[in-house]
C-alpha cells in the first residue's frame, strides 16, 4: 500500500523537472504491446478477414462509428488513425495496471500509467491543442479565430475558460476513474495477504472487481476516443 514512485530529480540540472520513472518505463510497455498487437492483426491481410484481422477491422469500424457520430466522414476520415490510436492506446493503459501490478523495493514500476493524472492531463492537453491546430487548418486562421469572438467579443474569456475546463475534464474524469480502480484493488491484495481468511474474503471480490475495471477501463477510452471526436468536430465543421 505504502509504495513509491522511482522519481529522477533535477533532469538536465532543471530544479523543477522531475520523471517519474515508472511513467515512462509503462509508456514504453503500452506503446510496444498496441504496436505488436497491430502489426500482427495486419500482418497477412485477407479479403475475408478471419481470426485477428476480423477484430481489428471490427476496432476500426467502431472508431469510425465514433467518428460519423460527430461529424460528416468526408470532414472526419482524416482522424481515424488518431482515433484509432487513442482508443487502443488507452485500453491498453487503463487495463495493465489491472491484470497484476510490480513493485521493486518500495518502489511501484508496474501500474496502469493512466493512473497518472500528469499522464492523462497531458494527452488532453495534446488533443485540445490538436484540434485548434486543425481548427486553423481547415477554417483558416482568421475565420477559427473569429469564432472566439462570436456572436460578441465578450464572448472571449469564456472560449478561453471553456479550453481550460476541457482540457482538465478530459483528464481528470479519465484518470479519477482508473486510479480509484486501482487503490481498491490494492486494499484488496492487501486484506488477500493479510491473512487466510482474508485471502478467502477478498478473493471473490477482487475477481469481480477485476472484470468490472476490464469493463471501465473500456468505458473510459471509449468515452475519451468520443470526447476527443466531439470537440474535433466544433473546431473543423463549418455549421460550428
Amino acid at each position: 500500500m505504502n509504495h513509491t514512485n522511482p522519481i529522477v530529480e533535477d533532469v538536465f540540472g532543471i530544479s523543477w523537472l522531475d520523471f517519474n520513472l515508472s511513467n515512462v518505463f509503462m509508456m514504453a510497455v503500452v506503446t510496444l504491446i498496441v504496436f505488436v498487437f497491430c502489426t500482427w492483426a495486419s500482418r497477412k491481410l485477407q479479403m475475408k478477414p478471419t481470426g485477428m484481422q476480423n477484430f481489428m477491422e471490427w476496432i476500426i469500424e467502431f472508431v469510425k462509428g465514433i467518428i460519423g457520430d460527430t461529424m460528416d466522414w468526408k470532414t472526419g476520415k482524416v482522424f481515424l488513425p488518431l482515433g484509432l490510436t487513442l482508443i487502443l492506446y488507452i485500453f491498453v493503459s487503463n487495463i495493465v495496471g489491472v491484470i497484476t501490478v510490480g513493485v521493486v523495493g518500495h518502489d511501484l514500476w508496474w501500474k496502469s500509467p493512466t493512473a497518472d493524472a500528469t499522464l492523462t492531463l497531458t494527452l488532453s492537453a495534446m488533443v485540445v491543442m490538436l484540434t485548434h491546430f486543425y481548427g486553423i487548418k481547415v477554417n483558416g486562421a482568421k475565420s477559427y479565430f473569429k469564432t472566439f469572438v462570436s456572436p460578441v467579443p465578450l464572448m472571449l474569456p469564456f472560449k478561453i475558460i471553456e479550453e481550460f475546463t476541457n482540457t482538465l475534464t478530459l483528464g481528470l474524469r479519465l484518470f479519477g476513474n482508473i486510479y480509484a480502480g486501482e487503490i481498491l484493488l490494492s486494499l484488496l491484495v492487501g486484506l488477500a495477504t493479510s491473512s487466510v481468511f482474508g485471502f478467502f474474503g477478498a478473493a471473490l471480490p477482487m475477481l469481480a472487481w477485476q472484470g468490472f475495471s476490464l469493463f471501465i477501463g473500456g468505458i473510459q477510452a471509449f468515452v475519451f476516443t468520443m470526447l476527443t471526436m466531439v470537440y474535433m468536430s466544433h473546431k473543423v465543421s463549418k455549421d460550428h
